[in-house]
C-alpha cells in the first residue's frame, strides 16, 4: 500500500511537471535535436523519480542509505526511463489530436515502468528484512 501511495505522489509530481513543460511550449520545440515532448518528459521523469526514490526508501522500504542501494536505483531507473520514453512516445504520436492523449499515454508509458520498478526494488534492491 505504502508502494501505491508514493507511487500516486511520484506520479502527480511526473505527470504536473510534464504537462506544465508541454503547456510552456515543450510541445513543439525541438531542442538539440531531441523532439521536446521527450525533453518534457525527461526533466519530470526526474523529478518524479527522486520523489519516488526518497519515499520509498525511507517510508517504504525502510531501508538504510547505501552506496550500492543508490547506484542499483539509478540502473533502474535508467532502464525504466528508456522505456517509459519510448512508450510514452509511441502513445503520444498515435493519440495526437485528441484531448486524451497526453493522460493515455503517460498512464500506459507509467503503468509499465511502475510494474517494472515495483518488482526490481522489491526483490532485489529493498528487500524486507
Amino acid at each position: 500500500m505504502r508502494f501505491v501511495v508514493t507511487g500516486g505522489l511520484s506520479a502527480i509530481v511526473d505527470f504536473g511537471l510534464y504537462v506544465l513543460l508541454l503547456r510552456l511550449g515543450f510541445r513543439d520545440a525541438v531542442i538539440l535535436g531531441v523532439p521536446g515532448v521527450n525533453v518534457a518528459k525527461t526533466i519530470s521523469f526526474i523529478a518524479g523519480t527522486m520523489t519516488a526514490y526518497l519515499i520509498n526508501r525511507r517510508w517504504t522500504f525502510q531501508a538504510t542509505a547505501s552506496r550500492a542501494r543508490f547506484i542499483a536505483v539509478i540502473v533502474l531507473y535508467a532502464t525504466t526511463y528508456g522505456v517509459q520514453i519510448g512508450i510514452n512516445y509511441l502513445c503520444y504520436l498515435k493519440f495526437q489530436g485528441q484531448p486524451w492523449g497526453v493522460p493515455v499515454a503517460f498512464v500506459i508509458a507509467q503503468g509499465t515502468a511502475t510494474v517494472i520498478n515495483f518488482i526490481v526494488q522489491r526483490v532485489w534492491i529493498f528487500r524486507l528484512r
